[in-house]
């Protein structure tokens, strides 16, 4: 197996919190003690401040895969990388794919790397390329982007002693609603904290474009406000705009090809299952390939099927989510999500 890479380690990347029933995936995929020894602090449950009643708190006390985890991102998936590797992966990282031919049952690949180019044949191409799906709309698969939201976010420190900490809910994912969009915060892996807020391009209310913008403007929230004020949240880095709206591949799999994660399903981030499905389709598509490689099946019509099941509870818990808050039902974010719903 060959594991092309544009980056030569991972990226820092906005998503960190991984749900309880991760665990029976990493269980399934044998990495499960392996990933428990990185110690990553846990994740114990998610506050709201969302619709007109009081704020909701829910906690993984009584889950039966016990708690989840707030992972330090890039160190998370170097690790599944290396994983990879012990399994038998080859991994070329810096690199690139600049050309794509079938050749009867096999296809050639063109890559460029820091040691120039060359060619690689495979029998399989797993589409792993996020939110690009670069090499499904090479192949004409049609990406359908069914929203426009953005996710503006930084990271910062906090200050102070245990009483400080524990104002932050340390453990917890919290989000808040409001007339634009929805805010997200939560404790950081190597300590201090994420801060995002969630809206589209047209409507939003952050101008300019600066990380001081975007605290102030959390600062004066009724929920998340008094939580970065009393953990004394300071940012540190850059304001960046990461792509965070529900897109699809209208064909997920093809004649010698498959899109796993990103590049198949891409989750708003409100659903908290955008590192889950990831995990959960590039299991699922490996059980495919297997199958395709050894015989046993002669295409991916089931692993497409799955697919189609997981969008559609996805798009159902999405309606119902964002029509649990009326407040501003009259304003463009909101209206636009009612419409959709």
């Amino acid at each position: 197996m060959l594991l092309v890479d544009r980056a030569a380690t991972p990226e820092r990347r906005i998503g960190e919190s991984l749900i309880p029933a991760a665990r029976r995936l990493l269980r399934d995929m044998a990495i499960l003690d392996a990933h428990e020894a990185l110690v990553h602090p846990a994740y114990l449950g998610n506050r709201s401040y969302w619709g007109d009643g009081p704020a909701q708190t829910t906690d993984f006390l009584r889950d039966p895969d016990r708690p989840g985890w707030h992972l330090d991102r890039a160190r998370f998936e170097a690790f599944l990388r290396s994983a990879a590797i012990q399994r038998g992966a080859t991994v070329m990282a810096p690199a690139r794919l600049t050309g794509l031919t079938r050749i009867a049952d096999k296809w050639e690949l063109e890559l460029t790397s820091n040691d120039g180019e060359s060619l690689a044949r495979a029998s399989l191409i797993v589409d792993a390329t996020g939110r690009a799906a670069s090499i499904g709309k090479r192949l004409g698969a049609d990406r359908q982007n069914t929203d426009r939201l953005a996710a503006h976010w930084i990271t910062g420190s906090t200050t102070g002693g245990p009483e400080r900490a524990e104002a932050g809910m340390p453990g917890f994912s919290v989000v808040e609603s409001e007339p634009a969009g929805w805010w997200y915060t939560a404790p950081l892996a190597e300590g201090g904290r994420v801060l995002a807020f969630h809206t589209e391009p047209d409507i939003n209310p952050l101008a300019p474009r600066e990380a001081d913008a975007l605290v102030n403007r959390a600062l004066a929230l009724p929920g998340i406000g008094p939580m970065l004020r009393e953990t004394g949240f300071s940012p540190e880095t850059a304001l960046s705009v990461t792509a965070a709206n529900s897109a699809r591949l209208a064909e997920t799999a093809g004649d010698g090809w498959i899109a796993i994660g990103d590049a198949a399903l891409s989750f708003d981030p409100i659903a908290s299952r955008g590192l889950f499905n990831a995990l959960y389709t590039a299991w699922s598509g490996a059980m495919a390939c297997h199958d395709v490689l050894t015989g046993a099946r002669d295409g991916f019509a089931d692993y497409t099927n799955d697919l189609e099941n997981v969008w559609a509870l996805y798009q159902r818990h999405l309606a119902v989510v964002y029509g649990s808050e009326p407040r501003w039902r009259d304003q463009p974010f909101w209206a636009r999500r009612a419409v959709a719903g």
